[in-house]
């Protein structure tokens, strides 16, 4: 493949990664695998990097459409975010630290038992349930945060997918406005991995800004989907990538 056919390849996966992120999280097990591919001769690391900074502009995108369609409880949000960005660096600076393996086994686990639940919960985030924003809440959204932050910082694939599921299952939230809520908290999550990467030198910026571009295209197709066709949709596409993940964690596992 030439180098005008591996830049088609990556925007056309770039847009399929927006697409999903924008929707139910998750569009970086479509992208930087992408990536990998167009950019062997670099590290994961700046890999990575520019896979944040192509998402990073996406994600605004996205957070300013449903911020105009969907009404934000700010006053959970905004500390889970702050959580999810402290800690989100965190991770990335200890991604040496902790085994790799170790977090693949705990998170395919994780996703296998979300896809349960979503599927035999028929009800579960079709309509907003008890949506309370206490301090117990609050203080279970900061915990919530960390935890998905810290995961985001160290590993990454499939961190907005288990936001959303947290928004629904814990904070009674519909699955719309829990996508929309999962964005806020990942737009924390990617701006403290730039932090570490940018002053690294791991942003390939004209690449970046050029799968940005594809990324932002995606996300714009990815927010009609779930505003036109809402939580129901959500669900099911939720659950179609919750298998996907599912699938190609056990063959990066035990293949």
């Amino acid at each position: 493949m030439d180098f005008q056919q591996t830049f088609i390849a990556l925007g056309f996966f770039a847009f399929c990664g927006g697409l999903i992120d924008a929707a139910v999280g998750g569009g970086g097990l479509v992208q930087v695998p992408a990536l990998m591919h167009a950019l062997p001769g670099h590290s994961l690391a700046t890999v990575f990097g520019t896979n944040k900074l192509s998402v990073l502009s996406g994600n605004l995108l996205s957070i300013f459409t449903y911020a105009q369609r969907i009404k934000i409880a700010w006053r959970l949000i905004v500390p889970t975010m702050i959580s999810g960005f402290i800690f989100a660096f965190l991770g990335a600076i200890s991604v040496s630290l902790i085994p790799r393996k170790l977090m693949e086994y705990v998170v395919f686990i994780v996703l296998i038992a979300m896809a349960t639940y979503t599927f035999m919960k028929k009800d579960l985030g079709q309509f907003s349930s008890n949506m309370r924003y206490g301090k117990k809440e609050v203080l279970l959204g900061v915990f919530f945060g960390g935890l998905v932050g810290f995961y985001d910082g160290i590993f990454g694939p499939g961190s907005g997918s288990l936001l959303l599921f947290i928004f629904v299952k814990y904070f009674g939230f519909d699955f719309l406005n829990a996508s929309a809520s999962a964005k806020l908290v990942n737009l924390g999550t990617f701006v403290a991995a730039l932090m570490f990467f940018i002053p690294a030198g791991n942003v390939l910026w004209a690449i970046g800004g050029i799968v940005g571009l594809c990324n932002i295209a995606g996300s714009l197709t990815g927010v009609f989907l779930a505003l036109r066709y809402g939580s129901g949709f959500i669900r099911i596409f939720f659950l179609i990538l919750l298998l996907f993940l599912i699938a190609r964690m056990g063959v990066s596992i035990f293949a």
